[in-house]
């Protein structure tokens, strides 16, 4: 499978990346060693990951995504070397930080914890995964700046930072000689563009920041399943559906109907190939619990949407 340069981090991914948030919420341990398996027989490359995930799942404390990727990656020795794994910092922990926090003292604390669940001497790529208006730019790259120098992280990324924010932590990095960001993990979809379309992208094109894109299908909506509200019962991220089972969501499924009857494609499909075309995304991030979902990730990265079909698929999900 072909490989796009993820910014200027050195690293080369495949163009779906998968959504480690499964793993230990609708996936055990088993369940996903069979999908990660399946992901990288498809030519993929790339995971990624979260400390807290997954926080929000009864009795879980955070780290158990982690923890599969580790396992899974110990049983396969041979995988290191070809897997690209990211993971994110910033979070709340319950038992250990109750903010979103990106102090030196919390990045360098749990780094050592993701390495160890990982089972890796270095992540490939640690992102900072929600601001921190408490911490200064330069105490969090300073800290990243250690890290980097001590061989634990390869390169760094941020979530959820908007246009203003992500320049200043740019602007830091210049002028005090720090490491930069050099990834930036947005929401955006076919359903939520506003986003990262505008200010966002043009900055993260002008700086040559790589972009992973999170929701990518959000949260399963694209994939046609939820059509009204007794289909939101169907997965445990049904109950999220109702924000998108508007007028604007209706015509954003028609159009992704169109677009597979002329493809003979699924609207998961379209909507991932959507992505693929859009100015400033490296690759999109999406989740799968079935092989079968895998085969259909695959046959997104392969599908070449044509001017009518971005021509119906903007004008439908134009805001």
């Amino acid at each position: 499978m072909d490989t796009r340069a993820l910014g200027n981090t050195g690293l080369r991914i495949a163009p779906i990346v998968f959504g480690g948030n499964v793993f230990g919420w609708t996936l055990d341990e088993k369940q996903s060693f069979r999908i990660l398996d399946a992901f990288v027989d498809r030519g993929f490359n790339a995971i990624d990951t979260a400390d807290a995930y997954s926080t929000w799942v009864p009795g879980n404390k955070g780290g158990e995504s982690e923890a599969i990727i580790g396992n899974w990656l110990k049983a396969r020795p041979a995988l290191r070397d070809k897997v690209v794994v990211f993971t994110k910092v910033g979070s709340e922990m319950p038992g250990f930080t109750t903010r979103r926090d990106l102090s030196a003292k919390w990045i360098e604390e749990e780094v050592e914890h993701s390495l160890k669940r990982l089972g890796l001497e270095r992540i490939d790529l640690y992102f900072s995964h929600w601001p921190d208006p408490d911490t200064p730019y330069a105490e969090t790259l300073g800290a990243y700046d250690r890290l980097i120098g001590a061989g634990k992280v390869k390169a760094i990324g941020c979530s959820n930072l908007d246009a203003g924010q992500l320049g200043e932590a740019l602007d830091v990095a210049r002028a005090q000689g720090l490491p930069a960001y050099q990834v930036l993990q947005p929401e955006y979809n076919l359903y939520t563009r506003s986003s990262f379309e505008g200010p966002l992208a043009d900055l993260c094109i002008r700086e040559g920041l790589g972009v992973v894109s999170y929701y990518a299908l959000a949260s399963g909506f694209l994939s046609g399943k939820y059509r009204s509200s007794e289909d939101f019962g169907r997965s445990p991220r049904g109950g999220g559906m109702g924000r998108y089972l508007n007028d604007r969501g209706r015509a954003i499924l028609a159009a992704l109907e169109r677009a597979s009857l002329r493809h003979d494609a699924r609207p998961a499909e379209i909507a991932l190939a959507w992505l693929l075309t859009r100015p400033g995304l490296t690759a999109p991030i999406a989740s799968a619990t079935t092989e079968e979902q895998i085969e259909s990730f695959a046959r997104a990265a392969r599908l070449k949407l044509d001017a009518e079909d971005l021509a119906d698929l903007d004008a439908a999900s134009a805001l």
